[in-house]
């Protein structure tokens, strides 16, 4: 299943709606890879809302995502993850370390606006 990848302003917004496949979350991260080059955007927002699980591979995938997006000259952010989800990986070990994440897509662009103004801040 395709994710929907829109464009707001300088960021892309991800939001993926239902339980990936591994082949379609690697899709996800070379999608990504490749729009924030082709639409200069400065920021990416991932939106786990729907997901009711995250397992040690979309854990993975995800971080890796973060860390392409930053190569390729954007902030990433995931938002959105439930409370159980969040448990669940705590139990299971799983992390997102040195990974963004916010509450909601509200919190989400907050963060990125203000990252980007620290950065426009520091090249000044």
């Amino acid at each position: 299943m395709a994710v929907p990848i829109l464009k707001q302003s300088q960021f892309l917004i991800a939001s993926i709606q239902s339980a990936l496949s591994h082949e379609d979350l690697l899709k996800l991260r070379d999608d990504l890879a490749d729009l924030v080059g082709r639409q200069r955007a400065r920021g990416v927002i991932i939106d786990v809302t729907a997901l009711d699980v995250l397992d040690s591979f979309a854990t993975r995938t995800l971080r890796a995502i973060v860390y392409t997006t930053k190569l390729r000259g954007a902030e990433t952010v995931i938002v959105g993850i439930q409370p159980e989800v969040a448990q669940a990986m705590v139990q299971l070990g799983l992390t997102l370390e040195d990974v963004p994440t916010a509450l909601d897509l509200e919190e989400g662009l907050v963060f990125l606006n203000r990252r980007l103004q620290a950065q426009r801040g520091r090249r000044l």
